[in-house]
Order: structure tokens, then sequence, then C-alpha cells
């Protein structure tokens, strides 16, 4: 597809997932691009993390890190507020830590710069 991004980690460029699987954008408060499948370069934690402080405060979740170069690069989220719980189960990329390249025009873009077609889970 034109429109296809595949997201790349920050840190060293390997493939972590694209657009295909986005599935939701949370702007306002993590800039997150939501996704319902990654790539093998993607690992989780065993371990639960705790948010004790900012916008995951009070959050569950597992840490997403890029598998070459250690970078984290998101989450899953596993018990949330209301407020962010339709995000459960799901890869949430920062975009601050991904770069997209974008098929159509063969670019290199930061993922906080990209705009998408309007998905969201809430509905």
């Amino acid at each position: 597809p034109k429109e296809c991004v595949v997201f790349h980690c920050r840190g060293c460029w390997a493939v972590l997932g694209d657009s295909l699987h986005l599935c939701a954008q949370e702007e306002r408060r993590l800039g997150l691009l939501v996704c319902f499948k990654v790539t093998k370069d993607v690992i989780w934690e065993e371990s639960l993390m705790v948010g004790l402080e900012g916008a995951l405060l009070g959050c569950a979740y597992y840490t997403l890190s890029c598998r070459s170069c250690g970078l984290a690069v998101g989450f899953i989220l596993y018990s949330a507020p209301r407020d962010l719980a339709y995000l459960r189960g799901f890869f949430c990329f920062f975009r601050d830590n991904i770069l997209c390249y974008v098929l159509e025009n063969q670019m290199i873009i930061e993922a906080s710069k990209v705009t998408f077609l309007a998905v969201t889970l809430k509905e």
C-alpha cells in the first residue's frame, strides 16, 4: 500500500512493526503509536513494572525493548485506570523512540512528525 510506513528503532534501525498493524494513536498524554502486532525484534520484560509517577501513574505494564540494541521503545499495559484501559494488551510504541520509513517516497521521518489516518480503539 502506498501509505504504508515501517517503524524502526531509533537506536539501531531494527524493524519493529508497520502501519498495517496500527490500531490507535494516543497523542495528548503519552505520544504513542499502538499496534496489535510487532516483529520479533521487539521483546518485553517478564517482570511487571508499576508506574509511580507521570502519565503511567498507577499502571502496571511490561516494558518493550529493541532486541538488537536494548532501547526501551514502549510498553504493554497490563492494568490501567479507565481512561487508558483501551490500550491494555496492545503494543504501545513511544513516538520519540522510533523512526518511520515511508514506502511511498522512501523517506525517513521522525515518528512524532508523521500523521496517520484516524484510527482509534475507543470506538
